[in-house]
């Protein structure tokens, strides 16, 4: 593990938070809209009660990672665009992954 700069040093928390919650909730995402969306309207309808623990989850959850992208954007100085940007990306499932890569290739440039 190569050492990190007093900047990285700074952000690594933030950093690890966001990345843990982003990742979760992308699968939790992904869960929510191809499993639990599809079987209540449209493909089995009577097993829907099998899957409700998806939207549960995800939505008590949900607002960890707005303070982990909240957080993340506070130490990296983000703009109030970007910061609406990686706090709204926890809503789609992709979206939060790319977010995620986005954060780790900034990071990495601070080196």
């Amino acid at each position: 593990m190569s050492t990190l700069n007093a900047r990285q040093a700074a952000l690594n928390g933030a950093m690890v938070r966001f990345r843990i919650m982003a990742i979760y909730c992308g699968v939790m995402s992904l869960l929510l809209w191809f499993v639990n969306v599809p079987t209540h309207y449209f493909i089995f309808e009577s097993t829907h009660h099998y899957f409700t623990w998806i939207a549960l989850v995800h939505g008590f959850t949900y607002p960890i990672y707005v303070l982990a992208a909240f957080h993340y954007c506070l130490k990296a100085h983000k703009s109030f665009a970007s910061t609406i940007i990686f706090i709204l990306a926890g809503t789609l499932p992709i979206a939060s992954f790319i977010a995620e890569r986005r954060a780790i290739k900034e990071f990495k440039a601070l080196a």
